[in-house]
């Protein structure tokens, strides 16, 4: 009962960092009005040794005394949340699979300094292990780096502070930020700023009365539905009107008794859009009652539903909702190398295309492009210091550009990031749909603007 209830503190600590790229639209016509077009390019911090994922087989340097470092090898472990799993998602494997997937196609071109990639250990850490393996990880001194995907991140201080160089899922934000040794497929994040997405896709789906909702476990749940709450109403007379008439922080976790007396307020209170802080079996166990009561034509708003079979199996109940990846989105069609050579590796390996194993992917670039902005001399803290210097990091365009010599330090309502990007997308038919052209599926959004502007449509350039 108690690793429940520590794993669903985290969750909403989650969800509290997801909340601010999630929303929902209309139909694909209205999604994109307004929003401007663009080609970006993503760096500007100049290239790498070599292309990301193209190997450096040519630049090998004999190397003593640096950890998970051979002649031949270059080894890294992963350490997540396998076993005791709240969500019943899949975790650890498909965050290793995504890895894996990312260090073959690197080997296949020569690896890293003359060096092959290998995950040589996938670590359960049992959801309340974490530190624990972690310090076993650090004192056997036996990788170079550490892959992380856990529900519960207490090893994330030890790593750092034994300076080794981490890549991790960036779901926790009180543990993640001031480490300079941790980086995230995402930077640091502000839980208490309002956002524009949201109030945008409310815009976009003619919707007028909102409904803002999450778990009352912890005040991190707390502050992201107030976040929510308070998005739509900073930008309320930019988009028609719209106004939150419903508001309710103090859901049971798991909503163990239904959400049947919460729906019927909603219904009352002619709710037409709900924006959420809740995992993706709480989205579907409200979903299935707003069917029941007759409230299908409802939008909702998804902070982590981007499981295509998931949706598929909930049997046409979120249809026309909208979920927000953390990247860009499988249904994009920006001509991607990198994507197309992930879902080339996955195939080979027998792997479904998953948000996790993307993670994990785009977590293994990163750390590849550490290696080879260090050099052939490298040891952990080079690696460390080459990433944090990089001002535009994008993973080949698979995400928005990240400022990795701010991206440890959270931003504030005060000092907000300068831009802001997502990729959201809808159910439509039973599948994901991009809302924007899927040829510049990133929704950019000015945040240093004064008043309400539309978003930029943007491709993030492949450098």
């Amino acid at each position: 009962m108690e690793q429940t209830r520590k794993a669903a503190l985290v969750l909403v600590l989650v969800l509290s960092v997801l909340a601010t790229a999630c929303g929902n639209s209309g139909d694909d016509d209205d999604a994109t009005a307004g929003a401007s077009t663009t080609q970006a390019t993503a760096g500007d911090e100049g290239e790498p040794a070599a292309d990301e994922g193209e190997g450096d087989s040519g630049s090998f340097v004999p190397l003593e005394g640096v950890s998970g470092v051979t002649d031949d090898e270059i080894r890294f472990a992963a350490i997540g949340t396998r076993t005791n799993n709240p969500l019943g998602t899949c975790i650890l494997d498909c965050y290793a699979a995504g890895i894996q997937a990312y260090f073959d196609h690197v080997n296949a071109n020569g690896g890293v300094h003359g060096r092959q990639l290998v995950l040589s250990e996938t670590i359960d850490d049992a959801l309340a292990e974490n530190q624990v393996r972690s310090l076993d990880v650090i004192s056997r001194d036996d990788v170079f780096g550490v892959f992380s995907a856990t529900l519960l991140a207490t090893g994330f201080g030890d790593l750092d502070a034994a300076g080794v160089p981490t890549f991790v899922w960036n779901i926790h934000a009180d543990d993640f930020r001031d480490r300079p040794s941790i980086f995230g497929h995402l930077p640091a994040s502000c839980s208490t700023c309002t956002q524009r997405l949201l109030p945008y896709l409310v815009q976009q789906a003619r919707a007028t009365r909102v409904a803002a909702l999450g778990y009352g476990i912890s005040q991190n749940s707390k502050i992201c539905t107030s976040s929510l709450r308070d998005s739509v109403e900073a930008f309320s007379e930019d988009i028609g009107g719209a106004e939150v008439v419903y508001f309710n922080d103090e859901l049971a976790f798991g909503l163990p008794n239904g959400v049947g007396p919460e729906v019927t307020a909603m219904q009352e209170a002619g709710v037409d859009f709900i924006a959420s802080c809740m995992d993706l079996n709480g989205m579907e166990t409200l979903g299935r009652e707003l069917q029941r009561q007759g409230m299908d034509d409802v939008v909702m708003s998804h902070p982590n539903t981007y499981d295509q079979q998931f949706v598929a199996d909930a049997g046409g109940i979120f249809e026309g909702d909208y979920v927000t990846p953390q990247f860009l989105p499988f249904e994009a069609d920006t001509g991607n190398e990198l994507q197309a050579a992930f879902r080339d590796q996955m195939e080979a390996q027998g792997e479904a295309l998953t948000e996790l194993a993307m993670i994990g992917f785009i977590n293994a670039d990163t750390a590849v492009r550490g290696l080879l902005e260090a050099g052939p001399e490298f040891d952990r803290q080079t690696v460390i210091d080459a990433l944090n210097a990089l001002t535009d990091y994008s993973a080949g365009g698979l995400i928005a550009p990240i400022d990795w010599t701010v991206g440890h330090t959270a931003p504030t309502p005060e000092q907000p990031q300068p831009r802001t990007c997502a990729a959201p997308v809808q159910v439509v038919d039973g599948a994901f749909q991009t809302v924007a052209d899927p040829s510049t599926p990133f929704l950019c959004f000015d945040n240093e603007a004064e008043g309400w502007e539309e978003p930029e449509q943007v491709a993030f350039d492949e450098t």
